[in-house]
């Protein structure tokens, strides 16, 4: 029983046709699903992946019209890295975010490994992190721009900025069995605990910045709504369902997403944590190529696929 990395992240957006402008044809991800929220289906679920859609390379958004911009503090998912495979991916993204007007900071250090902050174009943090090794069957996704060798390969670490860091260690590593690698000081002076899981490596790793003083972050636009964990299939979810129960941290029991099933529960600090099984995957209703095509609905939600359709903007 074991978590083997990041399975997903899942952020806030207001505007899912600008999303896709920017993650698919700037960042070069692949939209492996387009569906809709399953708890409220008349919102957009966008994922973004490698080019088969493997397990802990999706980053996905809810797409909310109207929301708010965020306002930036603590007890939040501060931050979601990418992969790239070596330095001079880094420095092709360097150059490409200055060509197309990218705000990012200048390239440093993050967990020993050379790292790029950016923003997307509704203040969402991401940073690029350099990571030689991928996951096997893990595929670059295609993009005219952007060469193979350069592509974004999967999430890297997520960094959680919280008041009380000692709590959500203490989930981390009691609970969930990561185990801490290194502690480090940013360019600003925070100081970066790093934990990870399963095998190790940016994938798997979650970065924690204590933050006492100041007021929480106030969800919107360019927030992160949770961070799913990876685990082997449904027979060992059960059993994490059991431990977190018997923890004493009120869970949404086992949910089926037909993609995958999931856990939800909120560590002390108010972060909402996923746990999520690697299967059945993206590919269970659409072949590879035709992943991101069509709009994508569960079985449960088919027979509401006239209301639902005339509800959502159409996305190029």
């Amino acid at each position: 029983m074991k978590i083997n990395g990041i399975h997903h992240v899942s952020a806030l957006t207001a505007n899912a046709q600008k999303n896709v402008d920017f993650y698919r044809q700037i960042l070069g991800l692949k939209l492996v699903k387009k569906t809709v929220n399953q708890d409220d289906p008349s919102m957009y679920h966008l994922f973004y992946g490698d080019e088969v859609a493997s397990p802990g390379t999706e980053l996905t958004f809810f797409e909310i019209p109207m929301l708010a911009r965020r306002l930036d503090g603590t007890n939040a998912i501060s931050r979601t890295g990418l992969i790239v495979t070596s330095e001079e991916a880094l420095t092709f993204w360097e150059k490409r975010f200055e060509e197309k007007g990218v705000k990012k900071e200048t390239a440093s250090l993050r967990g020993g490994r050379p790292a790029l902050k950016f923003t997307d174009p509704e203040g969402q943090q991401l940073f690029l992190t350099v990571e030689p090794s991928v996951q096997d069957g893990a595929k670059p996704p295609v993009h005219d721009e952007i060469p193979a060798d350069f592509a974004i390969r999967g999430l890297g670490p997520v960094e959680l900025t919280v008041a009380e860091a000692d709590k959500t260690i203490s989930v981390l590593t009691s609970i969930l069995g990561f185990t801490e690698k290194a502690r480090e000081q940013s360019n600003n002076g925070e100081i970066v605990t790093i934990f990870e899981s399963g095998q190790g490596g940016a994938g798997t790793e979650i970065h924690v910045i204590e933050k006492a003083e100041g007021p929480a972050e106030r969800s919107g636009r360019g927030s992160v709504h949770h961070v799913a964990f990876r685990v082997a299939d449904a027979e060992e979810l059960e059993k994490w369902h059991d431990k977190i129960a018997k923890a004493g941290f009120t869970n949404s029991g086992v949910v089926e997403r037909f993609y995958f099933k999931a856990l939800y529960f909120r560590e002390p600090n108010g972060i909402l944590f996923e746990i999520s099984t690697d299967g059945p995957g993206f590919t269970v209703d659409e072949s590879v190529d035709e992943l991101g095509d069509q709009l994508a609905l569960p079985p449960f939600l088919e027979h509401k696929r006239a209301e639902i359709e005339q509800r959502l903007v159409p996305i190029k």
